[in-house]
């Protein structure tokens, strides 16, 4: 772990071995610069409920998604440090996706926070309705509803069988 910026005597939320124990399979933790920052876009225009927050470190639950926020200064005895202090786009490459969540919300909010908007709502074939927005850091977020004829939860399709030899 690296430099705490915490007040002295501030005891958070509850202890990390906790909180470790209460996270689901899989859960997410991004790197930000300012938590109070992150903390706003995500609860005003993703909704999120906020479970903790201080300038080193906030929990977030966001749909079916536990979203930890760890300010730059804490990782920074990390490899990364050099390249978390540069200004590149954080995330690039990646696309966090969470289904369930009304997109056309979600962009009312963007616009209204002035939220950087990548995609307004639009139907995508693969079967969801989506908005595409980023985050103060550049994460980019995927946030759509299933649309006809898509339906859900789907299984996995056998293989097809082997050509005859």
């Amino acid at each position: 772990m690296g430099t705490r910026l915490r007040p002295d005597g501030m005891v958070p939320w509850m202890p990390g071995s906790r909180y470790g124990a209460l996270l689901p399979s899989l859960s997410l933790n991004l790197l930000v610069r300012d938590t109070e920052r992150s903390i706003a876009f995500y609860r005003d225009v993703l909704g999120a409920e906020i479970h903790y927050r201080d300038i080193d470190f906030a929990a977030v639950r966001f749909g079916p998604a536990e979203v930890m926020l760890h300010a730059d200064h804490t990782h920074d005895t990390h490899p990364w440090t050099p390249e978390l202090a540069s200004t590149a786009t954080r995330g690039l490459g990646a696309q966090i996706r969470v289904l369930g969540v009304d997109p056309d919300a979600v962009y009312q909010r963007a616009l209204t926070a002035r939220a950087d908007v990548a995609k307004p709502p639009e139907d995508k074939a693969h079967g969801w309705r989506e908005v595409l927005v980023h985050d103060p850091d550049g994460y980019e977020w995927a946030i759509g509803i299933l649309i006809p004829p898509a339906t859900g939860p789907f299984s996995l399709q056998p293989a097809p069988p082997e050509p005859a030899s």
